[in-house]
């Protein structure tokens, strides 16, 4: 038998975060609390879809996340065909469900979870200014990242080429990884022209630089780029098998890039990981605005695959009002501390009152 209680919180960055869609300054997320009526143990799961982006992002995500959780509630399992149109739902259920069974906040045993070993991040640049821009990647710099990926696409783009230029300028590719996203900010029309400007900074990759859902111009520019061509964007809402076979045996994407809580929850991501490996096609991880809860479930999920590469899990301190996880950034790696315990659950959710009970 279990309970779920669903905590609506409302998170606050601590800096505007900027992209091609606007600036955040706040970000909603209900946390779901699983707790075993046998066993007392417990687990917390994330469920935080990003507006405007997520295919669950619906006017009563509440409301669906509640039939949802009555469901799991009772059969104690997680409907997983019937979650796969709802990613961060699914998302927040399955990592409630890893951390009960772990007892801890160690869902796997990894290197990564013993503390031996980090995760290479990528250093991230926000849209902003090009003042604000050129600090921002001065500091990542300064801070030892041997990757950086820059967002492009709200700025003059000859002045984003100059902030390309001032990394270039001081170290080479070899010395750093350079990796842009446009996050569709290109016309179908411009972005031959701006991906041949931008190849001449012998950048890694472009996430998704023209908009989601225009396969067949997409699929041209994947054959003909020079530069690396990662898809995420493009992933959101293609959520069958043999719907993700054909968007990528039609498109032929040189990566792809899963967030969980977007592309079908880690059972999802996994799912379009095994297809993309079947075609050559690589990949990377990336959290998406998660508070620390759902970003230390992405970290150990993604260390069970042994990254090689970095990785996109530099976002869990951006709020004032995160929970402290045992997580630190120690120059370009993610950590985990095991010797730190877990969060005081009760100073953090308990005294709210709002939260919502539903029992098996």
């Amino acid at each position: 038998m279990y309970t779920i209680k669903i905590i609506p919180r409302t998170l606050h960055f601590k800096q505007p975060a900027g992209t091609s869609r606007g600036v955040y300054r706040t970000r909603n997320v209900w946390y779901l609390i699983l707790k075993d009526s046998e066993t007392g143990k417990y687990g917390i799961g994330e469920c935080a879809p990003l507006p405007a982006l997520s295919c669950d992002d619906i006017p009563d995500y509440e409301d669906v996340l509640t039939c949802h959780c009555l469901q799991t509630a009772e059969h104690g399992i997680i409907d997983y065909e019937a979650l796969r149109t709802y990613p961060s739902m699914l998302f927040g259920l399955e990592t409630a469900f890893r951390h009960l069974q772990a007892g801890c906040l160690q869902f796997w045993d990894t290197p990564f979870t013993k503390g031996k070993e980090g995760i290479p991040i990528n250093g991230l640049i926000w849209m902003g200014n090009f003042n604000e821009m050129y600090h921002r990647i001065e500091e990542k710099m300064h801070a030892g990242f041997r990757c950086i990926k820059v967002k492009i696409g709200a700025i003059d783009f000859e002045q984003e080429l100059e902030l390309l230029a001032h990394i270039r300028r001081y170290f080479s590719p070899e010395e750093i990884e350079l990796r842009v996203d446009a996050n569709g900010a290109f016309s179908p029309d411009e972005a031959p022209a701006k991906l041949e400007q931008l190849s001449h900074f012998h950048l890694h990759s472009i996430e998704q630089p023209i908009r989601a859902g225009q396969w067949d111009t997409l699929a041209k520019l994947c054959q003909n780029t020079p530069i690396p061509i990662a898809l995420d964007e493009e992933l959101i809402g293609i959520n069958l098998p043999e719907q993700k076979a054909e968007l990528l045996d039609q498109i032929r994407p040189q990566y792809i890039i899963l967030k969980p809580s977007l592309h079908g929850g880690m059972n999802g991501s996994e799912e379009w990981i095994r297809l993309a490996q079947e075609r050559g096609i690589g990949s990377w991880v990336t959290s998406a605005l998660e508070s620390n809860v759902g970003l230390n479930s992405i970290a150990q999920w993604c260390a069970t695959m042994h990254p090689q590469i970095p990785q996109g899990l530099g976002t869990g301190m951006l709020f004032t009002d995160n929970i402290p996880y045992p997580l630190r950034i120690k120059g370009d790696c993610l950590w985990y501390l095991p010797e730190q315990p877990e969060p005081d659950w009760n100073a953090y959710f308990n005294w709210q009152g709002n939260e919502k009970i539903y029992n098996s």
